[in-house]
Formats: structure tokens, C-alpha cells, sequence
């Protein structure tokens, strides 16, 4: 009898029950919903602030997944809203899992920065969509970064602005990576990001056999981004990766040979500590009155300050009682501290501040003025005030990159709400149109101080405006404690390492909390006193004078790409027509 065969019906059960796990997995990372969570928890991960630089790599890949999602639509042939629906929820996801923390300052700003912003981001990537349609994929592939960084050039100065995402900042974890900056600004950044993307992203379509170019697509497109499907090559595989490493490497070595320019001073930064829910304004449930406050602010002061010491600086709103400019000079505060500044000569003072100026009739007031019978036309403005010594009059900057919602309401809006009562004031906070900065004290002649508050730090192309006239030392003044213990106040700190690589300046910061400390020119961390305590810090800065590229040129790229994508658009609408016509 001959020898019974050995089934292979076990063999042939683990086998398709491997093919089926493996097939499940495929098809899960197929799904749109999934890709779309995946890009958003990508370019999340990659986001400042993180413990150390490596996360931010994410940054290189957190787009592929969104680009094969679209390929993956697009092949099959899904209409227009479906690809809208996950292109958004992409977006929205990303915004929500990096900026959630907005709605702690208010709610509703809160959910109008993820949702609408969101939606705005949806232009650039629609518009790449309708240029690959019409042009072809090469040029349509091409076209995404443009659009996308023309659309980052526009949210740094319209009415809806919150550049908080804007690629470039991106890299806010890993200063040592973007010494270019100084050349590029951050919008040389947002390009690298996209060139390792889509480079990634033209790897990837060569090893996953659906997402290639098909035959029928290769013979109807005028330019395809790859060429027919070909065996993947180890050379081709590398372009990636030098795109990534190549900056990397340029950096490092314009990192080891910068060196601190300028001549030293000795700055204080005060961090008071205070609660803005419950503790600083009046009408809070644990309100400490102003007059305490200054004598903690004082207080806080004097434990730093040496016969060196040439400035000092106190937070966004560290005075908070309405100063009418004007009078300013008869309010008792503003007395004590001219009698401190009396006891210390040599010593400059920076102080957030609460001011208001009126105007004699409507026709001289701002379209953000504001009107009550008793006071007529006035505005409110969150204003940076510098004592250059205890007699010189006060010198005024009023802060002009404006949170929308919160401090500014576009004009549309405010029309319509005008006429609600919304139990409160209603309106923008005033701004003017150029950046202050402060004159040098008599005994440091090279210590010229941009004030900039908040929000402002994070448009590389409006702190250059300081540097451009003149400023040799960037001043941050902020009250990050709006943002409660959240991811918020870390960014903003981190986004400062960016705007000394621009502008190659020093950089002193003093937060009511959050984080108060010292940045230097190479954007490296010196000091960075522990948030949620009542502090100062006493840092050495150096005051260059010297001018960058960026701050020279300004926004090249930006301004740049805008103009390649209105002739992108134009020729796009025009190629549609001819289809059109042709078609007929």
C-alpha cells in the first residue's frame, strides 16, 4: 500500500488566514477616514513643542497620506464633495489636535481657529486638485506647494490671520535644523516640508501597484508626475532622504560658524505670576488689587537688578487699569514708578499696559474707535510702554497683529454685530500701522528694544519690520496664562527660537506665566524660568546691528509663490475652456 500523502489543508488554513489578516490591513489603511486621522496625527506629532527634535521628522511624511488618500479618490473617479468631506476632515483634525488649547482664552475664537481655518486650508488643496485635472499631474503636483505656501503668505496679513500652523513653524522644536532661516524665513521651511513629501510620496506610488500611473491615465495625461510603472531603484529611493538631510547638513554648518554679535547688556525679565481668570482683573473671584500687583512687579524686580542692569521688562497688561494717555502722567502708579526708576538711574523699564486715547469727532477717530456719550470717540489698545529713565515721557506702542475674535473683529462682522447686545463691549482693540521701536538710554547707546506682544512673535515678517528700523534687542511681553497649562504657551515660547534665527537678534521674554527667559541669536534656549511661579531672570543679550537677508528682502517666497499661483490659476481656467470648446 503506498504511503498516505501528507495533507496540506492545514498549511493551506494558515496561509489564507494570513492573506486575510494581511488583506484586512491593507484595506483598513485604504479607507479615506483612516488616512485622513493618520495625516492629521502625523503632522500633530511632528509639532512643537516636543521633548526632543527627532519628532519633528514627522513633519516630512505627515502629508503622504493625504496625497495618497486624493490619488486614491481620484482614480476612483469619487465627485468633487466626497473629496472635499475628507480633504477637511484631514484639516480639521490636524487644527483640533494642535490648537484645541485657543478655546480656553474664549470659546468660540477657539472653535472659529480650528473650524474655519480648516476650512480655509481646503483653497489650496482644492485649487491643486482643479490644476492637476486640467494641466496634467506634473504641473498639478508642482502646483501644491505654490498654492498651498501662496495661501500662507496671505493668512500673515489679511483680516482672518492666524499663521499658527504655517509649516515653517513647524520646526520651532529643532532651531538647529533651519539656521537658513536668516535667508529664507519660515516659508523656506513650509517648501522643504513639501519637497520631502512629495518626494516621498512619488516613491510610494512606485511600490503600491493601485496607486500607479495606469495605462488609460498615462496616455490622457500631458505630464504625469512618474512615468509608467517601474521597478523602484535604490538611487531614486536616496533623492528622498538627501532632500531631507542636505538642509540638515547646511544648517549645522552655518550653526558652528555664527557667532553672537553685538555688545553685551544686562536684561531682567519679570514673570508676576497672576491668574488672569481669577486673579488679575477686577471682578475675579481671588482679585488682587493693583496696587499689590505693582508691588509684586517692584518686588520681583529688585531681586535681579545689579548696577549692570540696563532694562527691565514686565508682561503684556502688567498695568491693567485703564491709562488714559493723555493724563497718564497723574496716575499714582505711574508716580511710584518713576520714583523706583529715580532709586536705580541706568535702568530702561518695558511694561505691558492697558491704554486709551480719544479723538476730538468721528472724522478723526479709526474705524476702530469706539463711542459713548460721556467720552465721545475713543480707542482701547493693548500697548507696550517704555520708561527710558525716571523723567523722559513715556513712549507708546500700541500692539498691531491682533488675535481675530478675540481682540480684532473683521470689519464685515462687526457691522452686523454692532447693533446685538452681547452684554459687553463690542469691537477691535485699536493698533497703528508702524513698528515702534524704543530709543537707547543715554548709557547704553546700542540697546534699541522692539516691543512685541503676544500673538505678534509668531509673523516672521513683522518682527523683521522692528529689526528694519533699527532694533538690536527683540522684547517679548505676553500673558500666556490664558492658555491654562496647555500646549499653547510651549508654542509660543518655541516659535521665539524662529524669529532670532530671521533676524539673528536676542530675544528676552517675560510672561505674567507660561515661560520667561532668554533666546540668542542661533535661537538656542539660554534661560527658561519654570511656568505657573512668581519670578524674574537676569540674562546677558547681545545687541547685533547687522541686517539679515530675510530682513532685507522680506518674504521672497511668499510673494513669489502668490504670483506663480494666480498664472497658474489663469492658465489652468484657460486650458478648461479650451476643453470645453473643443469639446463641443
Amino acid at each position: 500500500m503506498p504511503r498516505p500523502l501528507a495533507s496540506p489543508a492545514p498549511a493551506a488554513k494558515t496561509d489564507t488566514a494570513t492573506t486575510t489578516t494581511s488583506t484586512a490591513r491593507t484595506s483598513l489603511l485604504q479607507q479615506p477616514a483612516v488616512q485622513a486621522v493618520l495625516g492629521a496625527l502625523l503632522l500633530w506629532g511632528g509639532w512643537a513643542p516636543h521633548p526632543s527634535a527627532p519628532l519633528s521628522l514627522l513633519l516630512f511624511v505627515g502629508w503622504v497620506p493625504y496625497l495618497v488618500l486624493e490619488r486614491q479618490l481620484t482614480l476612483q473617479g469619487a465627485r468633487k464633495r466626497r473629496v472635499f468631506a475628507y480633504t477637511y476632515l484631514f484639516l480639521v483634525l490636524w487644527n483640533a489636535f494642535t490648537t484645541w488649547w485657543v478655546s480656553y482664552a474664549e470659546l468660540g475664537a477657539g472653535i472659529a481657529a480650528v473650524v474655519l481655518n480648516a476650512l480655509l486650508m481646503c483653497l489650496p488643496l482644492m485649487a491643486f486638485r482643479q490644476t492637476k485635472k486640467r494641466l496634467g499631474n506634473r504641473v498639478g503636483y508642482l502646483s501644491l506647494p505654490i498654492f498651498w505656501i501662496a495661501f500662507e503668505q496671505l493668512h500673515l496679513s489679511w483680516d482672518l490671520t492666524w499663521p499658527w500652523l504655517t509649516l515653517g513653524n513647524g520646526f520651532a522644536a529643532a532651531p538647529q535644523w533651519v539656521q537658513w532661516y536668516e535667508y529664507t524665513g519660515f516659508l523656506g521651511g513650509s517648501v522643504w516640508v513639501w519637497v520631502v513629501n512629495l518626494l516621498f510620496f512619488n516613491e510610494l506610488l512606485k511600490r503600491i501597484p493601485s496607486l500607479s500611473v495606469s495605462a488609460m491615465e498615462y496616455a490622457s495625461a500631458a505630464d504625469p508626475i512618474i512615468a509608467k510603472p517601474a521597478k523602484p531603484g535604490r538611487l531614486a529611493l536616496a533623492l528622498p532622504f538627501l532632500a531631507l538631510l542636505l538642509p540638515v547638513l547646511l544648517s549645522y554648518v552655518i550653526g558652528a560658524n555664527y557667532q553672537e554679535k553685538g555688545p553685551p547688556a544686562e536684561v531682567v525679565v519679570v514673570q508676576p505670576n497672576l491668574d488672569p481668570y481669577v486673579e488679575k482683573f477686577e471682578g475675579g473671584a481671588k482679585f488682587v488689587p493693583y496696587e499689590e500687583q505693582l508691588t509684586r512687579l517692584l518686588a520681583l524686580s529688585e531681586q535681579k537688578l545689579t548696577p549692570q542692569t540696563r532694562l527691565v521688562l514686565w508682561p503684556e497688561t502688567a498695568l491693567e487699569e485703564s491709562y488714559w494717555q493723555n493724563t497718564i502722567e497723574s496716575n499714582p502708579k505711574i508716580r511710584r514708578i518713576r520714583e523706583w526708576l529715580a532709586r536705580h538711574p541706568g535702568v530702561a523699564l518695558l511694561t505691558g499696559i492697558t491704554t486709551i486715547d480719544s479723538y476730538p469727532n468721528k472724522e478723526a477717530a479709526s474705524e476702530t474707535a469706539r463711542f459713548r456719550d460721556d467720552l465721545g470717540y475713543y480707542d482701547i489698545f493693548n500697548t507696550g510702554a517704555y520708561f527710558a529713565n525716571a523723567t523722559a515721557p513715556i513712549s507708546f506702542y500700541h500692539k498691531s497683529r491682533l488675535v481675530p475674535g478675540v481682540e480684532k473683529i473683521p470689519p464685515v462682522l462687526a457691522s452686523v454685530i454692532s447693533h446685538i447686545d452681547l452684554g459687553g463691549t463690542v469691537g477691535s482693540v485699536g493698533s497703528q500701522p508702524d513698528r515702534t521701536v524704543y530709543p537707547a538710554p543715554d548709557n547704553a547707546p546700542d540697546l534699541r528694544v522692539a516691543p512685541i506682544i503676544c500673538y505678534e512673535s509668531i509673523y516672521g515678517d513683522f518682527v523683521a519690520e522692528y529689526v528694519k528700523n533699527g532694533a538690536t534687542l527683540l522684547g517679548v511681553i505676553t500673558n500666556d496664562a490664558w492658555w491654562h497649562d496647555s500646549p499653547g504657551y510651549r508654542q509660543l515660547f518655541s516659535y521665539g527660537t524662529l524669529r532670532c534665527i530671521e533676524t539673528r537678534r536676542d530675544l528676552a521674554r517675560s510672561a505674567n506665566t507660561g515661560f520667561t527667559g532668554f533666546i540668542n541669536q542661533k535661537g538656542e534656549v539660554i534661560q527658561r524660568e519654570q511656568a505657573w511661579i512668581p519670578t524674574a531672570s537676569r540674562g546677558t543679550v547681545h545687541l547685533n546691528d547687522e541686517v539679515t537677508f530675510y530682513v532685507r528682502y522680506g518674504e521672497l517666497i511668499g510673494r513669489g509663490t502668490q504670483i506663480l499661483a494666480v498664472l497658474l490659476l489663469v492658465i489652468a481656467i484657460v486650458q478648461g475652456q479650451r476643453k470645453k470648446h473643443l469639446a463641443r
